[in-house]
């Protein structure tokens, strides 16, 4: 595992972990029971199966 060599500052610890910031997924719209909802793209399936409800 690396190890680092010496200590990192304040700033660019911070710079660093704003990188690891995950982005919000994209919504696409699934009509259920003949109402819209906008949900995200990778549940799209099991929102269609009943696996989990639109109602949150």
């Amino acid at each position: 595992m690396a190890v680092p060599k010496r200590k990192m500052s304040r700033s660019n610890t911070r710079h660093r972990r704003a990188q690891w910031r995950a982005t919000t997924p994209p919504l696409v719209p699934v009509v259920i029971g003949g109402v819209v909802h906008r949900v995200p793209q990778r549940l799209v399936k099991a929102y269609e199966r009943g696996l989990i409800s639109p109602d949150g």
